[in-house]
């Protein structure tokens, strides 16, 4: 079995405790997701199964759609809700909404963000959180990355004591701390502040009304059904350019062949080859010989 499932990842297990479990549901070792949801994270997560493998890295690629709660009021040194308080400042004053969706507007666009420190990047050979947890100073990357939208999800302020609550919607690039977002949402407003909810809606063309829960591929799996839920691998990369080959050209791309650069603008990033709407291969251009383009993935299969 090779495809796509679009998983709805529940509060609790780790991405990596989904593909164990999806192992076991498909009875095959070739199994992984598509971007790392925490554990109090719930939402899309596309993983894919047998030759679908192969597309995880493009699929990673994809933009992603998130719903935030920002809790205003007090900072976390996770930036999340599961962290230890650091600062605190009551909310006193009325936030408008005029204001509030103002100052999220400056957020779209290319933005840089200070990694948080609890996370897995790596610095001189060790994990941020590693030197978190030994207490052990040191500096943190920034990266730079792209808010394609940030609006406020309704048109409601939640007053909570000395804290305030509001929900907002991104869409953004890889390697986007929606966390980091919240507290830099926060410090523009003049609070400390903190990512108290977030659920993923999108993964690149997977919505949430796509998505199988745990219990749903449970339930098909004893009635010998779960065959049905995957998604056929070419789903996973319409993202990419696209490049129609004719018959001849398709038998060099399914063999694995260099092939001479195309008459078509295709960019520098890798892009998908097919016959007849078959997905046969990713290729992108070759890195020493510019009027060549080489093979990364081939898929000898009609998926």
């Amino acid at each position: 079995m090779h495809g796509i499932i679009p998983l709805w990842k529940p509060i609790g297990p780790t991405s990596h405790d989904c593909v164990i479990k999806m192992r076991k549901l498909f009875k095959t070792k070739k199994v992984g997701h598509t971007g790392t949801l925490d554990p109090a994270v719930e939402g899309v997560l596309p993983i894919c199964i047998g030759q679908a493998t192969k597309i995880v890295p493009y699929l990673t690629d994809t933009k992603k759609t998130y719903i935030a709660e920002v809790t205003l009021g007090y900072s976390t040194d996770t930036e999340d809700q599961t962290g230890t308080t650091l600062e605190k400042k009551e909310v006193s004053d009325t936030i408008e909404i005029e204001t509030l969706k103002h100052t999220l507007e400056r957020f779209v666009g290319q933005i840089e963000q200070v990694v948080p420190l609890y996370s897995a990047v790596r610095v001189n050979g060790k994990k941020l959180y590693e030197y978190a947890r030994a207490n052990e100073p040191v500096t943190r990357p920034s990266r730079e990355v792209t808010i394609e939208s940030i609006s406020l999800l309704e048109d409601t302020i939640k007053a909570e004591g000395k804290l305030i609550r509001f929900s907002i919607q991104a869409t953004c690039s890889k390697g986007t701390y929606i966390r980091t977002l919240c507290v830099d949402i926060g410090n523009a407003l003049g609070y400390p502040a903190h990512m108290s909810k977030l659920v993923r809606t999108q993964t690149g063309s997977f919505t949430a009304e796509q998505t199988y829960s745990f219990d749903e591929l449970n339930e098909l799996a004893q009635l010998n059904k779960i065959e049905s839920t995957l998604v056929p691998i070419h789903r996973g990369v319409e993202h990419l350019d696209v490049y129609k080959v004719d018959e001849k050209l398709a038998e060099k791309v399914r063999y694995g062949q260099k092939l001479p650069f195309p008459d078509q603008q295709l960019g520098d990033r890798p892009f998908r080859v097919e016959y007849d709407d078959e997905l046969l291969a990713i290729y992108q251009v070759h890195p020493t010989k510019p009027d060549e383009i080489k093979p990364m993935r081939v898929f000898p299969y009609n998926d």
